[in-house]
């Protein structure tokens, strides 16, 4: 499991217009929000995505860069970005199902064609956000076991005025004995 204030995992992957993602490398003033999707066969994912990539330039402003990452190869990701059309928003592919399971995501496996008609990959990662800071630790984390009920990216906005202008500290971190 993963702990706020302290590192993540590394995280290297292929982006669709801009070369290879190293989260350790990428330069956010406040943060990096990494929002790991199901795949192109998730509808959900899609609407989902189309609203990060809406407020895409909301979290620039705030100093977060944002990337949504599937375990999707080139092909199937580029399908997802053009359905979801939002030029601003970058899309990694190629995630190493033992990186997902580094990070804490759940696996699952296919179940066949979906409610709209394409296939799963044998083995997928379910969703997860996860805000890092820039020297790589944790900030915010949520993981899921199903496609529903995900955090909302508008109240995320809303949420780093707060933070920011309190300068308040990731939580959760206690990991001693209870």
């Amino acid at each position: 499991m993963l702990t706020p204030r302290q590192k993540v995992p590394d995280l290297i992957v292929e982006t669709l217009s801009s070369g290879t993602f190293d989260l350790s490398k990428d330069g956010a003033e406040f943060a990096t929000l990494v929002v790991f999707y199901r795949g192109l066969h998730c509808p959900i994912c899609a609407t989902y995505l189309k609203e990060l990539g809406r407020l895409t330039a909301d979290f620039a402003a705030k100093g977060v860069k944002t990337i949504a990452i599937s375990s999707d190869e080139e092909d199937r990701a580029k399908q997802m970005a053009e359905k979801v059309a939002q030029p601003d928003l970058r899309f990694g592919y190629g995630l190493p199902l033992s990186v997902a399971k580094d990070w804490g995501l759940f696996i699952s496996t296919s179940r066949g064609k979906t409610s709209i008609g394409v296939m799963e990959p044998d083995l997928f990662s379910e969703p997860g956000v996860f805000l890092i800071r820039p020297d790589g630790t944790l900030y915010f984390a949520s993981v899921q076991t199903m496609p529903f009920v995900r955090p909302h990216f508008q109240e995320m906005v809303g949420a780093l005025d707060f933070v920011q202008k309190n300068d308040y500290p990731a939580r959760g971190e206690y990991t001693g004995a209870v």
